[in-house]
């Protein structure tokens, strides 16, 4: 958001809406999970090949990002938002009613490009918050993206067993267009122009932050690995709670997605740490737990309750960093946030589009075991580092009055 719309403040009340908007938005990304063996079977899609419906999805998510989301640097955010929840509701309304193999992943693309309004309403709401409580903002709306991704494995598992995977995103359009509508009369109007700015302009100032500034560039890496052992994790359990001799359904796969709940927990707790000044030990210690969740989750075959503590350690190491990134780089460039936060998604979106690539590829080739040593690995590779760049990795930054355009 531009640094016009900063002048204008949120309602009371506005950022539980802005987190249930965003937990609706993202919630559509991973729908597909617990819903991958039931797809693969309508539409004839190998084992190995699963993951291309996921790695599809986050391939339009990146896309989006570098694409739609630095549109908020530029566009009245009102407008932006509503326009893209109804076109998104428009692709669930398409993959809802698909009947190809070809059509669904072309409409799964489709889909992740428009989901990421999720990221153009952080940005929104970190716009239009003052910089004292700008993290705790982040947090809150950032735990309702949490609860949106645990909630839509858990949903989309239900609504699938009951009524078919199609009423899973018939149901989405209908909840995306309630957003649409009530964030339309909530978000202010733009106040003063923005400034004249073109659109191949706004994408290369995009690139031109990160190369310019270390800070970014750390920051992307390490959600590039951190979301690349978050997504070798959900994109391959599925495979292996289906398989004998647990065989569960859908619904009972998706229920471990609640599990996750203490990373809505971790996400506040973390923006919290960041305005006191703690984001780097905030880092450190989260990928410390990300790497030892590892641990417990590579004796799944053996107890789901070894699962379910991994699936816990996971989620909650994942937000803690994923909200301290996201908190660091807009405060960065507070008039230029749309595009900070778009580019650091991207490599967000290639992690997780890598992970559930791989993971269904060694999956099928190697095991369980095997799937445990890459998401380990994933995450052992961003804690060194950190460990080797941490002096810079949350340096303090000097208020920027101007853009980089």
């Amino acid at each position: 958001m531009n640094q016009a719309t900063s002048t204008a403040v949120l309602p009371r009340g506005a950022t539980a809406l802005f987190a249930v908007a965003c937990g609706t938005a993202v919630a559509n990304v991973y729908f597909a999970q617990p819903l991958l063996v039931a797809l693969g079977n309508e539409f004839a899609i190998s084992p190995a090949a699963l993951g291309t419906i996921v790695t599809l999805t986050q391939i339009g998510y990146g896309l989006g990002l570098f694409l739609i989301v630095p549109l908020g640097d530029l566009l009245a955010p009102r407008r932006l938002i509503t326009t893209q929840l109804l076109l998104l509701a428009a692709a669930l309304l398409f993959v809802a009613t698909t009947t190809t193999a070809t059509a669904l992943l072309v409409g799964m693309a489709a889909l992740g490009m428009l989901a990421v309004v999720t990221q153009s309403l952080v940005a929104c709401a970190a716009s239009f918050t003052e910089p004292a409580r700008r993290g705790r903002v982040v947090g809150v709306v950032t735990s309702g993206v949490v609860t949106g991704i645990l909630l839509a494995r858990t949903v989309s598992g239900l609504l699938g067993d009951l009524a078919g995977w199609r009423s899973v995103y018939l149901t989405s359009a209908a909840l995306t267009c309630v957003s649409a509508l009530a964030l339309h009369r909530v978000i202010p109007p733009r106040g003063t122009p923005a400034p004249a700015l073109g659109y191949g302009r706004l994408l290369t100032s995009t690139v031109r932050l990160f190369t310019r500034e270390r800070l970014p560039r750390l920051r992307a890496l390490f959600a590039l690995l951190v979301f690349a052992a978050f997504s070798t994790l959900w994109s391959s359990v599925t495979l292996v709670l289906s398989d004998p001799p647990m065989s569960l359904p859908s619904t009972a796969i998706g229920a471990f997605g609640l599990l996750g709940a203490a990373g809505a927990l971790a996400a506040n707790v973390a923006g919290r740490l960041n305005d006191r000044g703690h984001a780097n030990r905030t880092t450190g210690f989260g990928l410390a737990l990300l790497t030892l969740s590892w641990l417990p989750l590579a004796l799944t075959r053996q107890s789901l309750w070894a699962l379910a503590a991994g699936v816990i350690l996971l989620d909650l190491a994942v937000q803690a960093v994923h909200v301290t990134n996201q908190s660091l780089i807009h405060a960065l460039h507070p008039d230029a946030g749309s595009r900070l936060i778009g580019g650091y998604m991207v490599f967000y979106s290639i992690g997780s589009a890598v992970g559930a690539l791989a993971a269904t590829t060694l999956y099928a080739a190697a095991g369980w075991s095997a799937v445990c040593v890459l998401g380990a690995g994933f995450s052992g590779l961003a804690l060194v580092l950190w460990a080797f760049t941490r002096n810079g990795a949350a340096r303090p930054v000097e208020r920027r009055e101007r853009c980089i355009a």
